[in-house]
């Protein structure tokens, strides 16, 4: 019998690189291939010899560039998140575990495990735990990773929650959005949708979708603490990281400074009086205000308490630092909450903010990460940003009915 002449169709699915042939889910590279160029025919029959020329039927160039930069502009939004939670990508991964004693096995073995076929959804899948460092490939097989290994077959009581947290930091665009919330509140959903598309780059048709995927698997992780009001990050970074003797210097974004002003209260003392050239004036100007703070920038003749009294009543909203519990501080943050203005609260550690002040969204800050100084001038910028837009959020609520 002769072979069939015509040639089996060929995938490729981009989320797990994997090459399929002929509708198989056995894989045939996990490589790209490379570009099979067709051979091009015409079906326009020839002019006979001494027939006057017909019309020119291409396409200008004009109308290929446009094609080509549309093309081109819609490639770019793209979503980088693994598509499945850290809990749903560990499926094949056990499935490899106890069907095959974790031994490299192809796509389509670990598809017949779980008793699916190894379509585009599966290798979607595939692509997920590959992106939480669950799986690798190797010689177009799929390896159990150790990382794997340790959330199912841990062999001490740490291991599993090390791993799984490992394989939430691993995975892109989760890993962003913990580092930058760490420690802190999320902000509200209006405010985190917007940051999601435009710091973190999430398409926006796919934010419900990244969402989900990043509270399911922070609640894997043990990430996150829902206890409150709002839901705030869990700060597991200050085990890392080098020791820095002062804030990291950034320079102040660019702006037209608008009309309204920032008040900042805070201690003078080494090195927090360094703070507000460093860190608390970049960011309020990069938020489009203008930074005034309680020393000479508004103090001169007269009493000092009315000078406080008046740039307080007079700004728009207000940054507190609360490092070390400074009197001053509290007596000024009393006088902005009686005359309800917003404020955003600011902290090394947790202790330093009073029980009853956290309700309010705190932003928490480690001296122990290298990269401390430049987070915090983009968290207070946000943070202004939303305090000014919605200034609830940011104003000391008091129970008047006891």
């Amino acid at each position: 019998m002769q072979d069939d002449e015509s040639t089996p169709a060929v995938t490729v699915d981009n989320e797990d690189g994997l090459v399929h042939s002929g509708g198989s889910a056995e894989p045939v590279s996990l490589e790209d291939p490379p570009p099979v160029r067709e051979r091009k025919t015409s079906s326009v029959p020839k002019r006979p010899r001494g027939a006057p020329k017909r019309a020119s039927t291409r396409r200008t160039p004009a109308k290929k560039s446009s094609n080509k930069s549309s093309a081109k502009k819609a490639s770019t939004v793209t979503a980088r998140f693994p598509r499945h939670s850290l809990e749903k990508s560990l499926r094949i991964p056990r499935a490899i575990l106890e069907e095959n004693a974790g031994h490299p096995c192809t796509v389509a073995d670990a598809a017949g495990y779980l008793g699916v076929t190894a379509s585009g959804p599966f290798g979607v899948e595939v692509s997920s735990s590959k992106k939480y460092g669950l799986l690798s490939a190797e010689g177009g097989k799929l390896l159990l990773t150790e990382r794997a290994k340790r959330i199912l077959r841990p062999q001490t009581d740490s291991d599993e929650l090390a791993a799984l947290r490992e394989a939430a930091l691993n995975a892109p665009d989760v890993a962003d959005v913990y580092n930058h919330y760490r420690g802190e509140s999320l902000p509200n959903d209006h405010f985190f949708n917007n940051a999601l598309v435009d710091r973190f780059s999430i398409p926006a048709d796919k934010v419900a979708e990244f969402r989900d995927v990043l509270l399911e698997t922070l609640r894997k992780a043990r990430l996150i603490d829902e206890s409150g009001d709002r839901i705030k990050l869990t700060d597991v970074g200050r085990e890392g990281g080098a020791k820095v003797t002062g804030p990291i210097l950034a320079k102040p974004a660019t702006v037209n400074l608008a009309s309204k002003t920032c008040f900042v209260m805070q201690p003078f003392s080494p090195p927090y009086g360094s703070y507000y050239e460093a860190m608390f004036k970049p960011a309020i100007e990069k938020s489009g205000l203008r930074a005034v703070r309680a020393d000479a920038e508004i103090f001169g003749t007269g009493k000092v308490m009315d000078q406080v009294w008046r740039g307080i009543s007079s700004s728009d909203v207000l940054v507190a630092e609360l490092t070390t519990k400074n009197a001053n501080v509290y007596y000024e943050l009393g006088i902005a909450h009686a005359m309800g203005k917003p404020v955003v609260l600011i902290a090394s550690n947790e202790s330093d903010v009073p029980f009853d002040l956290r309700h309010i969204r705190v932003i928490y800050y480690d001296m122990a990460d290298p990269f401390w100084g430049t987070k915090l001038i983009d968290k207070i910028a946000d943070n202004l940003r939303s305090a000014l837009d919605d200034p609830e959020e940011a104003i000391f609520k008091v129970n008047e009915t006891g």
